[in-house]
């Protein structure tokens, strides 16, 4: 006669205290985030919890804008969180930079497009790599440096969107180089043009500084 199935009450079953904060926490992201594939996204936000790290979640939902019809896959958001996650190393290895964009369900012809372009190999510059993340967000250095500015301000939303003057100085400086119809002239004039307004707000740059008629 086979035993009889295990009987279980109320007080046999033990719920950790922190589970229900943990899921609470877990869905709120998944609802801000909206990946594309739940059961992914969700295996990377548990792996980063459970080490420790940032996680793949972004702060707030992003609306998709009026003439977006399609998933282009890279938001300022989900660049925003990669920051987050890889912006610690100066240096990233190509491997974790993988893992990370899988984790956030993003397509990885995109990412080979965008390696491919800064010419990587096993090992990147996190800043260039970002620097290429606002590029494809944008398609112009003007629209890409705004990109940067507002994803790695720390001013609350809506704000002046500062950041360091220098950090500003490399991602231009690589894009440009990048780009390779802008001369070094070009690119020494530009920067020079900012010097005054940076002064004035003690060493940081922000959109309105060169998105006016002069430009990039």
């Amino acid at each position: 006669m086979p035993p009889p199935d295990t009987m279980y009450c109320a007080q046999q079953i033990h719920i950790p205290p922190e589970l229900p904060d943990i899921l609470k926490q877990f869905t709120k992201a998944a609802i801000r985030t909206q990946p594309r594939d739940v059961l992914q996204w969700a295996a990377a936000y548990f792996a980063a919890l459970s080490k420790g790290e940032a996680l793949p979640a972004k702060d707030r939902l992003e609306i998709r804008v009026a003439t977006q019809k399609t998933d282009t896959g890279l938001t300022p958001g989900l660049l925003k969180v990669l920051h987050k996650q890889l912006s610690p190393k100066d240096t990233v290895m190509k491997e974790e930079l993988q893992q990370k964009w899988r984790g956030l369900c993003l397509p990885v012809d995109q990412l080979e497009t965008l390696l491919a372009l800064g010419n990587f190999d096993s090992e990147l510059n996190w800043m260039q790599f970002f620097a290429l993340g606002c590029s494809a967000l944008g398609g112009t250095i003007i629209s890409a440096l705004k990109h940067a500015c507002e994803i790695l301000t720390e001013e609350p939303e809506g704000g002046a969107a500062h950041i360091p003057f220098d950090i500003f100085v490399n991602l231009y400086t690589y894009l440009a180089r990048l780009d390779g119809d802008l001369s070094q002239d070009h690119i020494d004039s530009f920067l020079l043009s900012l010097q005054e307004p940076v002064e004035r707000q003690g060493g940081v740059v922000q959109p309105a500084n060169f998105t006016g008629p002069s430009g990039v």
